[in-house]
């Protein structure tokens, strides 16, 4: 495990070599991520191995490998016009002004990322960050170390990568001692450890990328088909075991849907399989961290305390691993833990509304402004999830920000900070403007220009 002290040669190497990084024409930086991308392609099946080792998924392993690859072909498209030059003009406001407007990297930039999707949330800030010229380190989750090596084993591969962008080992000690080290930091995970990089980095004056939790709502209309509704939200609320920050954790169904949309909501999840028997195939994986079950049995027992009642779905412990069956709750109320903290489980409460008014109030009743849902007739949806305080709302569907990394979206309250990761602001945010502004000559004013009569 690295320590602060190991860190500190390593961001000193970084910053060594990052001015001849940074002052590479885009299209050089572009060149050497197309040669990465081959030395990522070689070491695919062992990255996969690895995290299917950590995490006991294939097929998501799998698709989190492609999401990378579709990153950077996704920034090759992109970059070379966000990275154009220079823009030039003339000022409105002082005619006698020309100016030139210059983009200039951040420098060192630590990436602090998370377990529940540890590749794709390693370099989704990664590569836009060596693109705009920055040098990166990046220290992913001590729970889902393993991709590590043959990750690095990559870069060590394009030596021209390699000199700025660094991998290290640790936990939360390790990235404290990052943000001491670095010029903008980048972190993923906990709310309440995100508030803690935040401090740390404003107490440095550095800017901080927070991309935290949530406790996403998803709402059903009058007028929605039940059959998609069901659909949507199972998926959505189980994907991954539930363990993502844009999970549908929180149901309200319009009350002449409520009983229907229960019973074919607990029919399809009695049909999710785990996959914790050998050779069998199965939607959800074991708990990644299985701590993450803790948390799951302290809300439930919260919840069944104060009248909730359970359909289905349980624990499944076994010494290799913990997996949970997808658990629906109906009879909940917002004073329960199950309601406000966010669980990361396939964990569904369900409530019913009788007016959309209603509705709204209970998906703004959160600390939480990540993501959600709406599903119903188009125009009302649209209607209703423009009054929907979260940073991105899909219209009949759920989770749509899984499939849509083009659009740029900003999380509200305590779901994150800083410019948004997607679109063409997770390039543009590693960059600061540099303005040139440039007199015309004999226009400067005289002293006697601000005389007080």
């Amino acid at each position: 495990m690295a320590t602060s002290t190991k860190i500190e040669p390593v961001a000193a190497k970084l910053r060594a070599a990052w001015p001849s990084w940074r002052d590479r024409p885009i299209e050089a930086r572009l060149a050497v991520l197309r040669t990465w991308r081959d030395a990522l392609e070689a070491q695919r099946e062992s990255i996969v191995a690895a995290l299917i080792e950590d995490t006991g998924r294939k097929r998501i392993s799998e698709s989190e490998f492609a999401g990378v690859l579709a990153r950077i072909d996704y920034w090759q498209r992109h970059a070379p016009n966000l990275l154009s030059g220079t823009l030039n003009g003339q000022s409105e406001t002082a005619p006698s002004v020309s100016f030139e407007q210059r983009l200039h990297p951040l420098g060192l930039v630590g990436i602090i990322s998370p377990w529940n999707v540890p590749l794709l949330l390693s370099l989704i800030d990664a590569i836009p960050a060596l693109l705009a010229g920055c040098a990166v380190l990046l220290k992913p989750s001590e729970v889902t170390p393993r991709f590590m090596t043959p990750l690095r084993d990559s870069v060590q591969m394009v030596p021209e990568l390699a000199a700025v962008f660094e991998l290290v080992a640790g936990d939360g000690e390790v990235g404290e001692s990052i943000v001491d080290m670095v010029d903008a930091v980048c972190f993923t995970g906990s709310s309440r450890t995100g508030r803690k990089v935040g401090a740390h980095a404003a107490s440095r004056l550095i800017p901080a990328f927070l991309e935290l939790g949530g406790k996403d709502p998803l709402i059903v209309l009058e007028g929605a088909d039940i059959g998609l509704a069901v659909r949507a939200a199972l998926r959505g609320s189980v994907l991954n075991t539930g363990q993502a920050c844009q999970s549908m954790e929180r149901i309200y169904v319009h009350t002449d849907l409520f009983e229907p949309f229960v019973e074919r909501l607990v029919a399809e999840a009695g049909q999710v399989r785990l996959n914790c028997e050998p050779d069998t195939p199965g939607h959800l994986g074991p708990f990644i961290d299985r701590r993450q079950a803790d948390v799951v049995e302290a809300h439930l027992a919260d919840a069944l305390n104060k009248g909730a009642t359970r359909h289905c779905g349980e624990i499944v412990r076994r010494t290799e691993a913990v997996w949970c069956r997808p658990i629906i709750l109906t009879d909940v109320t917002h004073d329960m833990r199950v309601m406000r903290e966010e669980t990361f489980a396939p964990v569904m409460p369900v409530m019913s509304f009788g007016h959309t008014d209603e509705a709204v109030a209970l998906a703004n009743d959160s600390s939480y402004g990540l993501s959600a849902a709406v599903i119903g007739p188009q125009a009302e949806a649209i209607a209703i999830a423009s009054r929907i305080h979260a940073g991105a709302v899909s219209i009949n569907d759920c989770g749509l920000t899984t499939m849509v990394s083009d659009v740029e979206k900003d999380a509200f309250a305590d779901s994150g900070l800083g410019a948004s990761r997607m679109g063409h602001s997770g390039l543009l945010r590693f960059l600061r403007k540099q303005s040139l502004l440039i007199q015309s000559q004999g226009a400067a004013a005289p002293i006697d220009a601000f005389l007080d009569m």
